[in-house]
């Protein structure tokens, strides 16, 4: 148990403590993306296949879903410091583990200890940074924060796929090692807990913890794998529906009655910070919805490489970098619901852009809407957070981010598993449709079926071989066309969500004219 009466700790740059955790933070956030693009050569390199392989996505994910809404209630039983240096440790050392193991299970099994090692990272890095700055400086803090949580995802699949083309899988993991000791160091130099955290009660709540660790990693789980399995069509994913909406309902309900709760929900109860939470879930939504959009269209629909089009999404991210520090000084000046309000309303612009595009689409007709969107992005996430935290008392933000930081991932996992389904399910509606146009009696059908007869026939094929390839060659064609369709669909989808926000901004109080983090604004 903490001493309640702890001693005073020597005052430190809070950029210091700052760049401390964000070290941490970064390195945990890339590697939720960096190694999507490795999962051909590990399965290669492993004697597995590509769908085996996904589990080393799913094994990370579910672990780090049930850590997450975790971390406050850890952060106060063992103190923030001793949690960070822990997780920190777990997550250099798991890395070491992955990148050294000789077989799928034996990476599985290490990718679900690093999962649960960097679980905790985001939500305890985030509320660090919270309480290190004054409420009107808090906008640079989250400025800061965004480039992890923005930026971090985008580029994971880029490095990832040079690290991986230039060296080896092995070394997507292998280079999270100098970052952690580094992170650890720093940590262990600046990093000291305010006098608020301490042990706040002896007891456990076990059922609290069995319940959100079932529910969120049932969740998580259905979502991932959802899409490969034709969704309820599968006693799968049935059972995993079941179970996760059984757990959570009886999470809720037991949270709610519990005298000392794992996670505290009556936080909720504070109308920006509800809103907020919404809001976020919908931000996640999109970005990581967009986030799989952008490279699947890049490269199944356009032949980009899958270097080159995480290069030609580069431009959200340097929109990101350049408005984030701009967005973070002038957040405590403008009134943080009308920079939402800007955030979305460009959002918007930029999905129904990205919905006008064809498949003779150049870089850029991507490049711009992508700009717009990287902006967006910083008017929405400094803002947000800073608005969203704003009422929260000191001693509550660990657990009022760990909330937050649960529901901007499940936000993401969801945004996934929705576009992925919209995309196969869509492009097949089309290619009915469209096929359906496609006969022998249209004229444009058999001018086209003529052409690439003529074509194959010059190119040494019979007249019997080059009217099968004319007939595959048509239904190429009507394949792209309904998947272009479907992405189409997919990014006004998102455009949508956003439009549907809007309303949310009314229930929020702005950060520059309510109470000041010190306490509960209703």
């Amino acid at each position: 148990m903490n001493d309640p009466l702890q001693p005073e700790h020597p005052a430190v740059n809070r950029w210091i403590v700052a760049m401390s955790v964000m070290t941490a933070t970064i390195m945990e956030v890339l590697d939720t993306t960096v190694v999507n693009v490795s999962l051909p050569h590990i399965a290669a390199n492993l004697s597995a296949t590509i769908e085996e392989s996904t589990w080393v996505l799913s094994s990370y994910l579910v672990a780090n879903a049930i850590v997450l809404p975790l971390t406050g209630w850890l952060a106060s039983y063992f103190g923030r410091k001793r949690l960070l240096m822990t997780a920190v440790a777990g997550f250099t050392i798991s890395s070491f583990l992955c990148g050294f193991a000789q077989s799928l299970p034996e990476l599985i099994f290490f990718r679900v200890v690093q999962g649960i090692s960097g679980g905790c990272l985001q939500p305890l890095s985030q509320a660090v940074l919270l309480e290190s700055f004054p409420v009107h400086e808090r906008g640079k803090s989250m400025a800061l924060w965004g480039v992890a949580a923005i930026i971090a995802p985008m580029m994971g699949p880029v490095m990832g796929g040079w690290v991986t083309e230039n060296y080896s899988w092995r070394w997507v993991f292998y280079i999270n090692i100098p970052i952690g000791i580094t992170s650890l160091t720093m940590l262990k130099l600046f990093l000291y807990d305010p006098p608020y955290i301490r042990r706040r009660s002896s007891r456990i709540d076990y059922w609290g913890i069995g319940l959100l660790a079932v529910g969120v990693g049932a969740l998580q789980m259905m979502l991932d794998k959802g899409q490969f399995e034709d969704w309820f069509a599968s006693d799968l994913i049935l059972a995993l529906a079941v179970i996760s909406a059984s757990a959570l309902i009886a999470f809720l309900v037991h949270e709610w009655v519990v005298p000392h709760p794992v996670l505290d929900l009556h936080v909720l109860k504070i109308r920006t910070f509800g809103a907020g939470v919404v809001l976020i879930t919908a931000v996640g939504f999109v970005l990581y919805g967009s986030t799989v959009l952008i490279p699947l269209l890049l490269q199944t629909l356009l032949g980009y490489p899958a270097v080159q089009a995480g290069l030609a999404m580069a431009p959200r991210g340097v929109g990101t970098a350049v408005a984030v520090a701009i967005v973070g000084r002038t957040v405590a000046k403008v009134d943080a619901r009308k920079m939402l309000a800007c955030g979305l309303c460009l959002s918007v612009w930029a999905l129904w852009d990205f919905s006008r595009l064809n498949l003779n689409a150049g870089y850029w007709d991507f490049f711009w809407p992508q700009i717009v969107q990287g902006v967006a992005l910083s008017l929405l996430f400094v803002p947000l957070t800073t608005a969203t935290m704003a009422p929260i008392p000191k001693e509550e933000m660990g657990n009022a981010t760990s909330i937050y930081n649960l529901m901007r991932n499940l936000g993401g996992s969801l945004g996934i598993a929705t576009v992925a389904t919209l995309l196969a399910r869509r492009q097949q509606f089309h290619i009915n449709t469209l096929g359906a146009a496609v006969t022998p009696y249209s004229s444009p059908t058999r001018a086209t079926l003529e052409s690439a007869r003529s074509l194959f026939i010059s190119g040494g094929s019979d007249i019997s071989t080059a009217t099968q390839q004319s007939y595959s060659a048509l239904f190429g064609i009507v394949q792209r066309q309904a998947a272009m369709l479907s992405f189409i669909e997919a990014f006004r989808l998102l455009a949508v969500l956003f439009v549907l926000m809007l309303p949310l901004l009314f229930l929020m109080k702005d950060p520059g004219r309510g109470p000041k983090g010190s306490g509960p604004a209703k």
